[in-house]
């Protein structure tokens, strides 16, 4: 009995351990003072600073009362190990209608060419009006439409909004579509923004 009792107490106090770490916890992850470095895949904070965060709810309103930028930077499907070379690889990306997919958009760090090429067509995207609603998003639990919400909010866009439920969320309630990446962003990465 007291062998059972002294293996609950330490698998509490392993459980108490872990809790404490924000980055092995949902619960109280901070904000990094800029954009995140480490792993894009993993648990990131319930804010964004200079940002509004969306639930589907307050995205619904959004895109029906302001027609916001969608901007989807989740990864492009790598072609998968020991696919037949002879054989055409075709994935279909599924997203928020409407939007406009730059895989990998949200990397940190990002090369001062692609952040570049990032903010100009950001720029195109809003008509350079940085009080125009932008909404960046990816999937749960990835810091990439984090860190590209931020970058706007640190390059002077006031509407920047994040949805961190990403496609998954949406399509709970709304069906996808099949997107493509966007034209501008595919030239610059000449097929480099995989998984």
């Amino acid at each position: 009995m007291l062998r059972l009792v002294r293996l609950a107490l330490a698998g509490a106090a392993a459980f108490v351990l872990a809790a404490a770490s924000p980055a092995d916890s949902p619960v109280n992850v901070p904000e990094p003072d800029g954009i995140w470095t480490g792993p894009q895949r993993g648990y990131t904070p319930a804010t964004l600073s200079g940002a509004t965060v969306l639930t589907i709810d307050t995205l619904d309103a959004l895109i029906a009362r302001d027609k916001p930028v969608l901007l989807d930077v989740s990864l492009a499907d790598r072609r998968p190990a020991g696919f037949p070379s002879d054989r055409p690889w075709l994935p279909a990306h599924r997203s928020v209608p409407g939007a406009v997919w730059m895989p990998n958009a949200g990397a940190a760090p990002l090369d001062p060419a692609h952040e570049s090429l990032f903010l100009k067509r950001v720029a195109d995207l809003t008509g350079g009006d940085k009080d125009r609603a932008i909404v960046a998003f990816c999937h749960p639990e990835c810091w990439g439409s984090w860190n590209a919400a931020k970058r706007l909010v640190l390059e002077g866009y006031r509407a920047v909004h994040w949805f961190p439920e990403g496609i998954e969320g949406w399509q709970e309630r709304h069906p996808t579509t099949v997107i493509t990446e966007d034209a501008a962003w595919t030239a610059r990465s000449g097929g480099e923004a995989q998984r």
